[in-house]
């Protein structure tokens, strides 16, 4: 028997209430969720993710074309881009305990998947999607808004976060290091930690399924440290 989810804790947390629940539901409802207990290939979030992704690029398009008047094309892009990577969207489905919720197989559950940048980010895609096909676009933006675009410097950071830890320590006169000290997962699903050093210290460490996503991770925890200090 499938053990059921309590969502509405959920929709609380999101400030939005579904008239059609199996949406939420199936927005919730990870790919091996699904293969494990055969509920087809339509049975999982991932054409919701597909739909979800679209809203939120043209949302964000339009928020940063009328925010940010002095930047041209390639400002704004990068600006996007900073938004919408894998890292910043699983920062936003923490900060609504949105692994709490998530469907997984078994074997995707004990092995991390609630914490999995990639299975957080798709899934929040994902409830985008849904909030959309429920609600319509207003509704979408407003989440948007809400949970994504509330902070759009600090996420603009973590994306320059290479660029700007590099320039910090030259400033400084010191040493920046970068070193791979894990690899885990399947060939076509791998991940990588990489920990940074800046005059043989440890400042900060990340995990990615590229060494440069997890670099970029790792040097945004440095800054955040070097700020604190």
């Amino acid at each position: 028997m499938i053990k059921k989810v309590d969502l509405s804790p959920l929709e609380e947390t999101i400030r939005y209430t579904f008239k059609n629940k199996s949406l939420l539901l199936l927005a919730v409802t990870h790919s091996s969720f699904a293969n494990e207990n055969k509920a087809g290939k339509n049975g999982n979030n991932e054409r919701l993710e597909f739909l979800g992704d679209a809203v939120l690029e043209i949302t964000i398009s339009d928020y940063l074309y009328h925010e940010y008047p002095s930047y041209n094309e390639g400002k704004l892009t990068r600006l996007r881009s900073s938004l919408v990577c894998e890292y910043t969207l699983a920062i936003c489905a923490r900060d609504i305990n949105l692994g709490d919720y998530l469907r997984l197989s078994k074997g995707e559950d004990l092995t991390g998947g609630r914490e999995r940048d990639s299975i957080l980010s798709d899934t929040f895609e994902a409830l985008i999607g849904a909030i959309y096909l429920d609600g319509g676009i207003k509704e979408a933006s407003v989440f948007i808004h809400d949970h994504l675009l509330k902070d759009v410097e600090d996420k603009q950071l973590f994306y320059d976060a290479k660029t700007i830890l590099q320039e910090k320590v030259q400033a400084n006169g010191s040493n920046l290091h970068y070193f791979l000290t894990g690899e885990s997962g399947p060939d076509h699903n791998k991940e990588f930690t990489v920990a940074v050093h800046i005059d043989g210290i440890l400042y900060g460490e990340g995990t990615g399924k590229t060494k440069k996503g997890a670099e970029q991770i790792a040097a945004y925890q440095a800054i955040l440290k070097l700020k604190n200090q």
